[in-house]
């Protein structure tokens, strides 16, 4: 009885002394699965093992560099600014020295292909004009003079003169009558209160002094200078392009 006992309990404390060595040599079975998971340690395949490690996700290289891109129109914003400033300045500055140009530009300055009714105006008075001063009549001499006095200025005075000067000396001998029509006449230049007209003229000449009358044509061109003042156009110059009298 006492041997059987002894039996059993000798089979138990091996039993139990085989229990702890094997737990003390084997890990549980949900440590060895957590030490074995590919989440850990990866995979026990040394080719698996030895492969390069992946490269981070494109997303999270955007995540890093993101702020950068972010601060980039902040940053870049007022170098723009700067550069539209200077180039609207630039701009500015050649448009007003162009503007500056072409109103200094005599052609640009003409009306006298845009302001009709000036045009006109000068036309009609530069012909009364002309018809006056270029007209004598040696029985009416004041007539001459008064109108010399009152359509002419500037150096057309003296021009006057001396393209009068000798049917003047000649006019009471010669019992001369010199008439001058404008048959057509074309505005140049319109600048302001100055004008440049060319004139086209008929001009008669009659001597009575013989025992018959003589009367001689001609036609004349040439262009006046004319200048504003008041509501009057005076002749301020004469050219006759060479020509004389």
């Amino acid at each position: 009885m006492s041997t059987t006992r002894h039996l059993v309990n000798r089979q138990r404390r091996l039993a139990s002394t085989a229990a702890a060595r094997i737990a003390t040599e084997q890990p549980p079975e949900r440590t060895r699965k957590h030490v074995n998971s590919p989440k850990v340690q990866g995979s026990s395949d040394p080719k698996k093992s030895a492969r390069a490690p992946s490269p981070p996700r494109p997303g999270r290289r955007r995540s890093a560099v993101r702020p950068f891109l972010d601060r980039l129109p902040t940053v870049r914003l007022p170098v723009v600014l700067c550069v539209l400033i200077v180039l609207l300045g630039s701009f500015a500055a050649l448009a007003a020295t162009r503007a500056d140009g072409l109103r200094s530009d005599p052609a640009v300055r003409n009306t006298a292909l845009t302001d009709l009714a000036r045009t006109s105006e000068i036309k009609g008075q530069t012909a009364k004009a002309v018809a006056a001063l270029f007209s004598y009549n040696y029985v009416d001499t004041a007539q001459a003079d008064r109108a010399a006095s009152t359509l002419l200025t500037g150096k057309a005075v003296q021009q006057h003169r001396d393209m009068l000067a000798t049917v003047r000396s000649q006019a009471k001998d010669q019992k001369l009558v010199l008439t001058t029509t404008v048959t057509e006449s074309g505005v140049e230049m319109i600048d302001a209160s100055r004008a440049r007209v060319l004139v086209y003229a008929d001009q008669s000449s009659t001597r009575t002094a013989g025992k018959k009358p003589e009367t001689s044509y001609a036609a004349a061109m040439f262009a006046v200078d004319v200048l504003r003042k008041g509501s009057t156009w005076q002749i301020s110059g004469i050219d006759t392009f060479g020509q004389g009298s």
